[in-house]
C-alpha cells in the first residue's frame, strides 16, 4: 500500500513515515496541498493523510478537492485542535476518520491499517467491476460473432433450398425467388415493416419447397395434369409445411406456405380458409404467386402474359385474392414499372 503523508511540519512527516515505513508501507510527504495535489496526479495511493491546518489551502479545502478525484481513497484527517467541530467538519467532507496530534504511534498503525483493508476492499470491488465489465464485452463480442455466423449459416440454407425446388423442376426455376422479390415489394407498398417484407421475401423463396415430395414425372410432365396428378400436387403446401414447421425463424414461414394456395371465399387449399383466417403475409404470396406463374412459361403451357395476370387478379379482387394486395400489386407493375428480378436477395435474420 502507497501512502502520501501531506504536513506543514517536516518533523511530522518525517516521524510518521518512518512508523509507517516499519510497518511495510511505502510512504511519500508533500508540505503543502498543492504539491500533494501534484503528486497525486503523478503517482498513484492508496491512503492520504492530512493536517488540517497548513498555510494557503487548509486540509479541509484539499480533502475536498481531492475527494472528487480519487472517492475511493480513504483521507486521514490530522489536527491539532481536538474538538468534536474538527472532527465532524472532516467526516462530512468524506474524511474517513481523523488522528489527533500528538500522533501516537498505535493509534497511527491502528488507523492506518483499518484504512488499508478498506483499500483494500475497494480495489477487489474495482477488480471485480472491471473484469465483469471485460466479460460482458467478451460475452457480447461472442454472442455477435455467433449470432453472425448463425445468421450466416441459415442464409446459406434458404439458398440450397430454394436451389434444390430448382434443380427438382428446372422448367420454373427462378419461380420462386421472383415471387418473393415480388411479395416483398407488395409488402413495403402495403406499408409494412422491412423486417417483415424480409420475411415475406424468405417465405417466397422457399414457399414451393414442397414439390420436393413430388414425384419428378409430375413435375415435369408436358401436358396437363390429371385430375389425380393434380390432387398430388396439391399436398405440397402441406409438405412444405411439414419440411419446415421445425425451422427455427423470426416469421411464421411455415404456416404462410402451408395457406398460399388458400382463396378469401373457402374455394382453395388445403383447409379451405377464408377470409382474415389467412394470413395477411399468406395473402401477399398468394397474389405474387398467381401473377408470376400465369406470366411465365410452364412444361405444359407457353406464358398467358402479364396482362392477363393482371385481369385474373383485378377481376377476383375480394373474391379470391386480398384487394389491398391486389391494389399493391397493380400499382407497383403498372405505375411504378415494377419488373420481375431473378436476383436472390441474402435475409438477415437477426432484425434490420
Amino acid at each position: 500500500m502507497r501512502v502520501l503523508i501531506v504536513d506543514d511540519e517536516k518533523s511530522i512527516r518525517t516521524t510518521l513515515k518512518i512508523f509507517l515505513e516499519r510497518e511495510g508501507f511505502a510512504v511519500d510527504t508533500a508540505e503543502t496541498a498543492m504539491q500533494a495535489m501534484d503528486l497525486v496526479q503523478m503517482e498513484s495511493y492508496d491512503i492520504l493523510i492530512s493536517d488540517i491546518i497548513m498555510p494557503q489551502v487548509s486540509g479541509v479545502e484539499f480533502l475536498e478537492e481531492i475527494r472528487v478525484s480519487l472517492p475511493d481513497v480513504p483521507i486521514l484527517m490530522m489536527t491539532g485542535e481536538p474538538t468534536v467541530e474538527t472532527a465532524v467538519v472532516a467526516l462530512q467532507r468524506g474524511a474517513f476518520d481523523y488522528l489527533y496530534k500528538p500522533i501516537q504511534k498505535e493509534a497511527l498503525v491502528k488507523t492506518v491499517k483499518q484504512a488499508a483493508k478498506v483499500r483494500e476492499l475497494a480495489l477487489q470491488k474495482q477488480a471485480l467491476e472491471q473484469e465483469k465489465f471485460e466479460y460482458q464485452l467478451n460475452l457480447e463480442a461472442m454472442i455477435s460473432r455467433r449470432t453472425a455466423d448463425l445468421d450466416k449459416s441459415m442464409q446459406s440454407t434458404i439458398k440450397v433450398m430454394t436451389s434444390l425446388v430448382d434443380s427438382r423442376d428446372p422448367y420454373t426455376s427462378g419461380h420462386q425467388i421472383r415471387v418473393g422479390n415480388l411479395s416483398a415489394a407488395i409488402a413495403l407498398e402495403l406499408g409494412l415493416p422491412a423486417f417483415a417484407a424480409t420475411g415475406i421475401r424468405v417465405t417466397g423463396y422457399l414457399h414451393d419447397i414442397g414439390k420436393l415430395a413430388l414425384p419428378s414425372e409430375i413435375l415435369v410432365k408436358p401436358t396437363k395434369l390429371s385430375r389425380y396428378e393434380f390432387e398430388i400436387v396439391k399436398t405440397h403446401s402441406e409438405s412444405g409445411y411439414n419440411i419446415l414447421r421445425e425451422l427455427s425463424l423470426p416469421w411464421p414461414v411455415a404456416e404462410i406456405i402451408y395457406q398460399h394456395h388458400e382463396r378469401l371465399d373457402g374455394s382453395g387449399y388445403p383447409r379451405g380458409l377464408t377470409g382474415d383466417e389467412i394470413l395477411l403475409e399468406s395473402r401477399i404470396l398468394i397474389v405474387a404467386d398467381v401473377v408470376e406463374a400465369m406470366a411465365s412459361h410452364r412444361p405444359y403451357r407457353a406464358s398467358l402474359g402479364l396482362d392477363a395476370a393482371l385481369a385474373e387478379i383485378r377481376q377476383h379482387a375480394g373474391i379470391y385474392y386480398d384487394p389491398d394486395a391486389v391494389a399493391a400489386c397493380l400499382k407497383l407493375l403498372g405505375e411504378k414499372g415494377y419488373e420481375f428480378e431473378n436476383t436472390y436477395y441474402e435475409a438477415s435474420f437477426i432484425g434490420i
